[in-house]
Formats: structure tokens, C-alpha cells, sequence
């Protein structure tokens, strides 16, 4: 129920890492408070109602510390009867997913119907970040609420034991699409098939957003129709382009793409230190 996987991880001068996570939607809005991250999410607008209850049925959330009541945010000591909590829990898990049936037969969008059964989801969530200590300070520690300290311990733990790919100026981090360094450039591939720069950035961006409705076309046609839709789009939907990062040059102060330098003299592209997102680009 709760997974951290690292999708790719890269260095220059700093490091940049993209995970793919599975957690309990209910810890999804602690997740959303560290700004130093990009994200794309499994959305409850996008995934098709029936599908969304095979799911929970398959996969319910629910909480990995079943903590007795006491005064304040922290419950250190577990109830004694878990069982009959965890059948309480499914339970009601049962009946939301028969209130959402309900509002599906009333005529009701996904949009609101999957409303009712949003404690009980899990959430897939793509992360891109080159900052994870302050998460880390804050996430893996004790007082955290246990579901999130998992996560974040999974994460932390991912990080210490992967090593990164060695890029240089010119270089591109592409979460979902392959990567050979072994040649005096890095080469692009998908399912073992050569690609462009230009369609690596657009398969990469695809895949991040497909995360919202929890599919995976890596296809460089679907890939160009959903980047050409997220662009072009009134407004434009740029989250999906945050993901995608070449190294800033150590040598230049006022390349394209840097959108401030923070007061120790690092130069930053929204909010990644050392990498140029690919939306500073587009915008």
C-alpha cells in the first residue's frame, strides 16, 4: 500500500531524483505542503468510477498504526483490538463505495461520485525534486503521522542506495524514458526503441501526466497528443513539464531558463537548484 520507487535519478553538480509513490490518499495533502517539489497525481476527476471501486477493493487504504485516542497529534500506543478496528474501516469502505454507486445512478459525474470514497483510495503521485531534506527532517521524524513516515522512509532509504547517472551540459532528465550514457552523449530509448530528444521530453511529459488517471502509453503518439494538448491547452497545463531538467552551466550566470539565485549564490529554475525545468522554457 505504501511504495517508493525511484523512476530516474541524475547528477551534475547537484542531484535530481523523480520517484513514483503509492500511499493512502488520506496523507495526500501533507505531501502537497513541501513546495521545493513538482508532482502529478492519480485525480478523482479523471478516473472512471468503476474503475476507481476495483481498486479500493483490490487495494483499500488504510492505516499501517492503528493508534489509541489521547490528547494531541501523536498516538504512540496501539489499540488492542485491531481486528475489529480494521473490519470497521473496510466496512465503512464497503458503504462508500455503495454511496458513490448510488450518486453513478443518479447521473453524477466521477468528478463528485468518487468524492465519497476518497479516504479509502490510494494515490500514485510522480515527484521530481533536487531538495528532499527538509521533507526528510520533517517526515521521518517520530512525531509524524505514521503512514507518511513510511513513505518517507522508503524514499530516504531509495535515495542512500541508488546511484544516479552521471549527465553533463546538454544532458536531459526524462523520468519514463530510458537512458544510455556509455557514448559521448546520452542516448534516448523507450521499450528498447531509439528516440529523439524532442520525443524523449514528450514521452517523459505524457507519462507524468497519464499518472492522473493511473495509465502508461509511453508510445511517442500518444505522447505527442497529449504534449501538443497540455501546451496548447487555454490555459496551458504545465505540471507535466516541471518533471523534465538539464543541468544549468556552472560557467554562466544569465542562461535561459534560470529564474533566480538564491542569497549563497545558487542559481535555481523554479524549483530546482542547479537544473532547468523544461516549463521555464515553454513559459
Amino acid at each position: 500500500m505504501i511504495k517508493a520507487t525511484i523512476i530516474q535519478d541524475s547528477v551534475y553538480l547537484n542531484r535530481i531524483t523523480t520517484f513514483e509513490l503509492e500511499y493512502p490518499r488520506f496523507i495526500h495533502a501533507e505531501l502537497m505542503t513541501h513546495r521545493q517539489f513538482s508532482r502529478n497525481a492519480a485525480s478523482s476527476r479523471a478516473i472512471p468510477i468503476e474503475r476507481m471501486h476495483e481498486h479500493i477493493r483490490d487495494n483499500p487504504a488504510m492505516p499501517i498504526h492503528w493508534g489509541r485516542n489521547q490528547p494531541g497529534m501523536q498516538a504512540d500506543e496501539q489499540i488492542s483490538d485491531i481486528r475489529s478496528a480494521r473490519n470497521n474501516w473496510l466496512t465503512a469502505s464497503d458503504m462508500a463505495v455503495h454511496s458513490a454507486r448510488m450518486l453513478m445512478m443518479d447521473g453524477l459525474h466521477k468528478q463528485i461520485a468518487n468524492r465519497v470514497t476518497e479516504p479509502f483510495q490510494t494515490m500514485k503521485t510522480v515527484v521530481t525534486a533536487t531538495e528532499y531534506d527538509n521533507f526528510f527532517e520533517l517526515r521521518c521524524h517520530r512525531d509524524a503521522q505514521p503512514e507518511i513516515r513510511e513513505l518517507a522512509l522508503q524514499m530516504q532509504d531509495a535515495l542512500a542506495n541508488y546511484n544516479p547517472l552521471q549527465l553533463r551540459v546538454g544532458d536531459w532528465h526524462v523520468p519514463y524514458v530510458d537512458r544510455d550514457n556509455s557514448q559521448f552523449e546520452v542516448r534516448y530509448s523507450v521499450d528498447g526503441q531509439p528516440v529523439t530528444l524532442k520525443e524523449a521530453k514528450e514521452i517523459s511529459a505524457s507519462c507524468c501526466a497519464q499518472v492522473s488517471y493511473r495509465r502508461n502509453d509511453t508510445s511517442a503518439e500518444k505522447a505527442s497528443l497529449i504534449y501538443k494538448r497540455l501546451i496548447e491547452s487555454k490555459p496551458a497545463h504545465l505540471s507535466p513539464v516541471e518533471h523534465q531538467a538539464t543541468p544549468i552551466p556552472d560557467n554562466d550566470t544569465m542562461y535561459l531558463g534560470i529564474t533566480h539565485t538564491d542569497r549563497h549564490g545558487q542559481r535555481w529554475s523554479g524549483n530546482f537548484k542547479g537544473w532547468i525545468q523544461l516549463r521555464q522554457y515553454i513559459v
